[in-house]
This record gives structure tokens, C-alpha cells and sequence, in this order.
């Protein structure tokens, strides 16, 4: 199946990168107010992509480029129907502190659209955990060489680059499925969401030790994406039980409760 972008689907994705970087730059106060700009996104057209003749697959996009810049709103929430969930008010503490979050309610079940969007994000918060560590290894020298050049740092990029694709690719699938109310979108949605956010918890362990000690420091945004990954592998169900999920679906078992 041919996931390439088209042409407003790539259009909406790099304005939204754009957009995204000029309000959340890696250099912000983080310690300070995070600013949802929810009248902006609005303004955007991205809380109600239905008006542009859009859908899920580019709700997961924009989703991804949130994740790339930490959004600290409730996006997620908006687009999967999770209010509950998800916003101020309420709040229990968990590991990513610039995400509020509520208790599921009692009964609530996650839903294939809630597992495709997380994949989604935890797509964006690869690739920026990625990118860090490339623009790391290529601009850090040691003994006269970019450190890229040694293995020991070249060989975590590239593991990390072979999930990030493989995760871009489940997640995409995910959100297609969802999209077209598919019959694969559960498996598709477990599937995506046990893979993306897991690779975006490697992703982020990778780069924190490519950085060396820089990567460890309080005062690099690393940390920050590190606990968003590890926000999104562990809300819900966790990869293994996902897995477990996705194998009895293709062996035809019926899990019971």
C-alpha cells in the first residue's frame, strides 16, 4: 500500500512544522506557562479538519508535527473524543508534566482512533529525537573528528532511523484504517501504537547517550521528549499486551477478559 503524501497532505505538514517551531522553539522557557494557542489552531483550521474536506489521516499528521514540537495542549484529546481524559481540572501526576490527565472512567476502553493518534505523536517525538542526536554527531568533534564517524554513535542513529521509518509507516497505516473505518483498524491501531512508542522511547535513550553528558543535563530538552515517550508507551495498554493483541488477531483467538 502506496502512504506517500500527496500534495496538501505534505503542504499541511510542513506548515504545521513551521508554525509549530516559530511558537515552540526548543529554546523556550520551559519551566514557564505553556500556552495551548488553542484560538490559533482554530484560527488553522486544525480542531475541525472536516471544513477542508480532510480527516483522521491528517489529524494524524498534524498530530506527528505536535509531537516533533512538544505540544503541551490538548490536541490529542480533541481529535479522539477523550475530553474526559485529557485537559485541566482534575489532574493526576504522572511522568510529562506538560501533559494534564485524568482518570479513565470506569468501563472506558481505549479506541482504535485514541491508539493510531499516540502512534502518531509518538512518530513526531522520534524524529526530533533523531534529528537532535544527527545535528549532535555531526557538529560535536573529538580527536579531530565529528563523532558521527565513530560507530558506537553511528550505529544508535541508524537503529534509531530504521524505527522511526518502520514506526512512520505503522502509524500512517493506522490512520488510514481508522480513516476508512477499516476492519483492520484494531489491529492496525495496536500494532502502530505498540511499535511508535516504544521506538520513541529508544529513540530518546539513544540520543541522551549520543549527546554524552550534555544529554543527561537538566537544561537540555531531551529529558523533556524522554517523558512525553514514555507518557504515550505507558498510557493504556503496554506494547507487550498490544502484541499479545495483534498475535491473536492474526491467529484468530478470542481474548477474553
Amino acid at each position: 500500500m502506496d502512504f506517500a503524501l500527496n500534495e496538501i497532505q505534505q503542504e499541511l505538514k510542513d506548515q504545521a512544522r513551521g508554525w509549530l517551531a516559530s511558537r515552540y522553539p526548543l529554546d523556550r522557557d520551559w519551566d514557564g506557562p505553556q500556552a495551548d494557542r488553542w484560538s490559533e489552531l482554530a484560527e488553522l483550521g486544525w480542531l475541525d479538519v472536516a471544513e477542508a474536506d480532510l480527516g483522521f489521516v491528517e489529524e494524524a499528521l498534524l498530530l506527528e508535527e505536535l509531537g516533533y514540537a512538544l505540544y503541551p495542549g490538548p490536541y490529542l484529546a480533541h481529535v479522539t473524543g477523550q475530553t474526559e481524559v485529557f485537559g485541566s481540572g482534575g489532574e493526576i501526576e504522572t511522568v510529562d508534566p506538560s501533559r494534564p490527565l485524568r482518570q479513565l472512567p470506569n468501563g472506558a476502553a481505549e479506541t482504535p482512533r485514541l491508539r493510531a493518534a499516540m502512534a502518531a505523536e509518538a512518530v513526531g517525538i522520534a524524529q526530533r529525537a533523531l534529528d537532535l542526536g544527527i545535528e549532535h554527531a555531526k557538529t560535536r568533534v573529538q580527536f579531530g573528528k565529528p563523532i558521527g564517524t565513530y560507530q558506537a554513535v553511528s550505529h544508535q542513529l541508524s537503529d534509531t532511523y530504521t524505527d522511526v521509518e518502520l514506526a512512520r509507516s505503522l502509524a500512517y497505516w493506522a490512520a488510514w484504517c481508522v480513516a476508512e473505518d477499516d476492519e483492520q483498524a484494531p489491529v492496525a491501531a495496536a500494532a502502530a501504537k505498540a511499535f511508535a512508542t516504544e521506538a520513541a522511547v529508544h529513540a530518546c535513550e539513544r540520543s541522551i547517550q549520543v549527546h554524552g553528558g550534555t544529554g543527561f543535563t537538566w537544561e537540555h530538552p531531551l529529558h523533556r521528549f524522554y517523558k512525553r515517550a514514555l507518557w504515550l508507551e505507558g498510557f493504556g495498554k503496554r506494547p507487550s499486551e498490544l502484541r499479545l493483541e495483534v498475535a491473536d488477531a492474526l491467529l484468530g483467538v478470542t481474548t477474553t477478559a
